[in-house]
């Protein structure tokens, strides 16, 4: 445990103010995705980060790893990266004239996927039971993973050359999808004066991005967060949302019920990081489009016409009753 770590306050949630201030030492202007990130933390879920190019996808990962007193890997996901390459292999070892298994950068607490739609299904595939099960299976031996393990993914819009569409399994696993856009000029000023003034993206450390929360003090929080409260009538609200898209006429799939318990998961980290005890709708609605949005297929035709998952969320939450 490092010193920082060690003089942690006795209110979980102040320490994930701290994260935030650490993480704000060298991301500018993506607010709504640190919060994102803690609420995966919370749940024990997984989020993917879509964004352009430029926009500190890696840089927010990174950063948020750096303070985390958490063994941190990243994969540069690339066309010819295998399987193997992700979760281990089998290989021969000389010196002892025997094979052995040698682990591949999954055994870590967080992942950083890079680009992970960069690479063909096959080797996004790989992640699949890691993301699910937290084990890897290798040659008839499962091997379980740290604890706690997340998995945080970045990619590029599908419209950009050189990707590819995500299986709809592995888009399941991931507990939210978060969307980074351009940040606020007021934000973009601040970005570039800070590169003036001799900031190093490649250089945490000399930024001043400390560990100040430790597995223990997360084990702690998400023991905290199961404990929100969660009445019937807001988890029928949760589970009229998902039924609801599955009665929409521009999507072919709607929300699983996985995904009505990944809403709940969610909302529950949600309402206990804004000081709650007890989930309202309002945490429900505020979770809906991160949460769904990458659960959805949508017909062609919608697609055709412009319509987004995004869309098709905001007229559910719209059309749903909303418990008084």
């Amino acid at each position: 445990m490092t010193d920082s770590a060690e003089t942690a306050s006795t209110d979980p949630r102040e320490d994930f103010a701290r994260v935030r201030a650490e993480v704000g030492k060298a991301v500018v202007g993506q607010d709504g995705a640190v919060t994102g990130l803690m609420i995966a933390l919370l749940a024990n879920g997984h989020v993917l980060l879509e964004g352009v190019p430029g926009v500190a996808k890696t840089l927010l990962v990174r950063a948020l790893s750096a303070a985390l007193d958490l063994g941190t890997k990243r994969v540069q996901f690339t066309p010819d990266l295998m399987p193997g390459d992700v979760t281990g292999s089998i290989v021969f070892d000389a010196a002892s004239g025997s094979f052995v298994f040698r682990e591949g950068p999954v055994f870590t607490n967080i992942l950083l996927a890079d680009e992970i739609n960069r690479t063909p299904p096959k080797t996004q595939s790989a992640l699949l039971e890691a993301m699910e099960e937290r084990q890897v299976s290798v040659d008839g031996v499962t091997r379980p993973l740290p604890a706690p393990f997340l998995v945080a993914a970045t990619m590029n819009p599908v419209e950009y050359e050189g990707t590819y569409e995500l299986p709809e399994a592995q888009l399941d696993r991931f507990l939210l999808k978060l969307v980074l856009d351009v940040p606020a000029r007021d934000a973009e000023i601040e970005v570039l004066t800070r590169h003036a003034a001799g900031f190093d993206p490649r250089n945490l450390a000399g930024a001043g991005v400390a560990p100040v929360l430790d597995s223990e003090r997360l084990a702690a929080a998400r023991v905290a967060v199961a404990a929100v409260g969660a009445s019937p009538d807001v988890i029928g609200y949760a589970v009229d949302l998902a039924r609801a898209t599955r009665q929409s006429p521009s999507v072919k799939l709607g929300v699983s019920p996985r995904g009505a318990t990944a809403l709940l998961a969610a909302s529950k980290a949600w309402a206990w990081l804004s000081g709650f005890d007890a989930i309202t709708p309002d945490h429900v609605q505020a979770m809906a489009l991160p949460v769904l949005r990458h659960r959805l297929q949508l017909r062609p035709e919608a697609e055709l016409e412009g319509v987004g998952a995004d869309t098709v969320l905001r007229s559910v939450l719209q059309q749903v009753q909303v418990p008084i």
